[in-house]
């Protein structure tokens, strides 16, 4: 153990943990406001990266609830600090890292505080922290969250704990998650977990392990739940829900993901289903007539492109080119035409020419896209690109590609706003807007953000149906009629 006085206390670092919200959202902390009176003891948990991650820390503090920890917002208040980690880009990392200095220093202050990190970087980097970062008393994996209580033990014993065993077994079905600093309206559902896509540049299937799926009994029976609780929308989320396949052991049949959302849709017709995230080579017709088939399916898809070029699909390792990736656009506007389509995209891959970014940013004027998620470049160790291929374009032109897609991205959202200026949708209410309590804010069935003012006897949880009458490049503004 290190002595307290061999940490120096930065304190303006613990004053900024102690700021307002924003300071947290921004860091991308979990507010947990379950009252935690009943508990001994207070766990503080942050989350980054994909919604599963941020459904991982559900399952979390699940497990960490039945052992007497109850959540805080405040982790001047915890006893146990936790960090669920993403390693899916340099970045993420770096600033994993900068947080665990922050950690650090509030353990100084309070040295029974155990820290611990979980997830995709605990699993990638194993031991490693432990040794760079001398406070982290803690590193599981994310199929290893059972294991918590025995770490924890450990921990509370002077001992390190490490658990980052990759199971092909584990789902946490059946886990009931704790549902930290949600909106009481919409909650992630976990459907299976790992992923067997080897996209060279991703470190996914080293980091979550092969792809299994979750029993539909058990998805169905959290959904109703949830329902029953007052949620009115899920999530069904996977790194690639379209694979998702499940055979009943007793029966033999098979559930497919086209079934499951069928499933999840006959809960209530007062459940909105979204699900996330599609991969194209998998993505059927069956799931597009089942979206088309069910009102209560929302009319959007998040279909990660990456590239738009089809040698640069091939070195990423994406198993469909850029014709296979275009008619599956195609059959989604043929069978839902208000459907809205977002994606993923990657600048700078290894040896990408300039004819070849050109063609990423003509199949996002062919694909319409209503958002994206986008990036450049950032090589991964232990990946088959880092292995197979030199990163070999300099970084001022991954740079400069990437806010040539951000540019024409923000352009495209503007234009697809405006031409929603006069309809009217359906909105879920999710709650008051970020900048006035006399307006709500909910999602339309294409998963557009719109701003209202609010009428007496509504609330979060309400279904409204609102005019637009005005936009901007991310957000509608409208009426209710």
């Amino acid at each position: 153990m290190h002595a307290k006085a061999s940490v120096m206390i930065d304190d303006k670092a613990i004053e900024k943990v102690k700021s307002e919200k924003r300071f947290y959202k921004r860091t991308g902390v979990v507010f947990n406001d379950v009252p935690s009176a009943e508990f001994n003891k207070r766990f503080y948990i942050e989350s980054y990266g994909c919604a599963m991650n941020f459904s991982d820390s559900e399952i979390v503090a699940s497990i960490l609830s039945k052992e007497g920890y109850g959540p805080t917002k405040n982790m001047l208040d915890a006893d146990l600090i936790l960090v669920n980690t993403c390693s899916i880009r340099e970045k993420a990392e770096a600033n994993i890292r900068q947080r665990l200095k922050i950690f650090n220093q509030v353990k100084a202050e309070k040295p029974d505080t155990m820290v611990g990190v979980l997830g995709c970087m605990a699993e990638r980097l194993k031991a490693k922290l432990l040794d760079e970062e001398k406070l982290v008393d803690i590193v599981v994996g994310p199929d290893a969250y059972r294991d918590l209580p025995n770490l924890i033990n450990n921990a509370e014993l002077g001992e390190k704990g490490v658990n980052v065993f990759l199971s092909r077994e584990e789902t946490y079905a059946d886990i009931s998650p704790l549902r930290l600093g949600q909106n009481g309206v919409s909650a992630f559902i976990s459907i299976m977990r790992g992923c067997d896509n080897m996209c060279s540049f991703c470190v996914v299937p080293y980091t979550r392990g092969r792809e299994r799926s979750r029993n539909a009994f058990t998805v169905i029976a959290e959904a109703q739940d949830l329902f029953d609780k007052g949620y009115r929308e899920v999530t069904l989320l996977g790194q690639n829900v379209d694979s998702y396949k499940w055979e009943n052991p007793e029966t033999k049949d098979v559930v497919s993901f086209a079934q499951l959302l069928e499933m999840v849709a006959h809960v209530n017709p007062l459940l909105r289903v979204r699900f996330s995230t599609s991969h194209p080579k998998d993505i059927t017709d069956e799931v597009l007539h089942t979206i088309a088939k069910y009102n209560n399916i929302c009319n959007y898809i998040h279909l990660p492109v990456q590239s738009g070029n089809s040698r640069v699909l091939e070195l990423m390792n994406r198993t469909y080119d850029r014709e296979w990736y275009k008619e599956r656009v195609d059959s989604i506007y043929r069978i839902i035409p208000d459907c809205a389509i977002s994606s993923d995209m990657i600048t700078g891959f290894c040896t990408e020419t300039e004819e070849e970014h050109k063609d990423t940013i003509s199949m996002m004027h062919y694909a319409k896209y209503t958002m994206s998620y986008m990036f450049y470049y950032s090589e991964r160790p232990g990946t088959l690109a880092a292995k197979k291929y030199e990163d070999d374009i300099p970084i001022e032109v991954k740079k400069r590609r990437l806010a040539e897609i951000v540019e024409l991205q923000m352009n495209m959202s503007h234009e697809s706003n405006k031409k929603d200026i006069g309809k009217t949708f359906e909105v879920l209410i999710e709650g008051d807007s970020k900048k006035s309590d006399q307006q709500f804010k909910g999602r339309n069935s294409q998963n557009k953000m719109l701003i209202f003012n609010k009428i007496e006897n509504l609330g979060p949880g309400d279904y409204v149906n609102v005019k637009v009458d005005s936009v901007n490049k991310a957000t509608l503004f409208g009426t209710i009629v």
